[in-house]
């Protein structure tokens, strides 16, 4: 199935995607894509629903991030060896865990704001998982079966924040809509092999980034288990699982966003998002 949430900001409802490609309205029967409502067993009961007997959305409506809300946004970096090479770093030997501020949450089309005072926003093209079931200490064997389901996700970056100053990556990885994540949110049942997906995103018309969930250092079976053994994951909790290479701050000489600047960028199965950067207006 594929899942989405649609209509104006702070007042998405729930759908579904149909054979056709129409969006129909699931209000009715889910109060919305959260917490509980992302849990493996609810996305089985929207399985049950006909979904040909449910209204249909008018074509055009706002698309809202996937998920109506994060408690846990948690990022993987520097999981792609090609993409390590790009930026001069060593490949990890173990996961590279930050988080990225619930607020970047945005739908995928939405306008990306560039924040004030910033000169090195950049873009990173990126697999999310949403866990459905609360997991702790789970093997690597079990660990897709916590899995509700998955989304592209733009993990945009501030790069001077990120890196050129002391402390946490998440201080360059959280400003507000930093975190498209959507159209929708496909259930494992329609993607036949997780770690085999291309990816891409073009930047104002230009191929930048060209990947594959293959090159991944860690897979996504591997992310899960290794973090549960940090700590509980939780329905609705996100992990995007890293960039392929082509970011901006590997280009020769670094490209950085500016207002006016568009993305296109997508995954195999899990569809598109479309961006523009505009200016912060206070």
């Amino acid at each position: 199935m594929k899942l989405v949430r649609f209509g104006a900001r702070g007042a998405e409802k729930p759908g579904i995607v149909d054979a056709s490609g129409t969006i129909r309205d699931l209000s009715a029967y889910v109060p919305d894509f959260v917490d509980q409502g992302v849990t493996v067993e609810a996305i089985e009961r929207i399985r049950a629903i006909d979904s040909s007997r449910l209204p249909v959305v008018p074509k055009g409506v706002r698309l809202g991030a996937a998920i109506g809300r994060v408690n846990n946004f948690i990022a993987v970096g520097l999981n792609y060896s090609d993409h390590a090479a790009e930026t001069g770093a060593a490949v990890p030997k173990e996961p590279i865990l930050f988080n990225k501020a619930p607020s970047t949450l945005a739908g995928p089309d939405d306008n990306v704001v560039i924040p004030p005072d910033s000169l090195k926003s950049d873009w990173e093209v990126e697999l999310a998982v949403v866990i459905g079931r609360p997991a702790y200490h789970v093997s690597e064997a079990d660990a897709l079966s916590y899995v509700a389901g998955y989304a592209v996700c733009n993990d945009l970056s501030e790069r001077a924040w990120q890196i050129e100053g002391s402390g946490q990556w998440v201080k360059g990885k959280s400003a507000p809509g930093f975190g498209p994540l959507g159209p929708w949110l496909v259930t494992p049942d329609e993607i036949a092999d997780v770690q085999g997906l291309d990816m891409f995103l073009d930047l104002n018309g230009k191929r930048a980034q060209t990947g594959s969930t293959r090159t991944m250092v860690f897979g996504v079976a591997y992310l899960i288990s290794y973090i549960s053994k940090l700590w509980l994951l939780e329905p609705g909790d996100v992990i995007t699982t890293g960039t392929p290479p082509g970011v901006g701050m590997g280009m020769k000489p670094p490209l950085f966003l500016k207002p006016g600047d568009t993305m296109r960028l997508g995954i195999a199965g899990l569809g598109e998002q479309h961006q523009r950067c505009v200016a912060f207006a206070g």
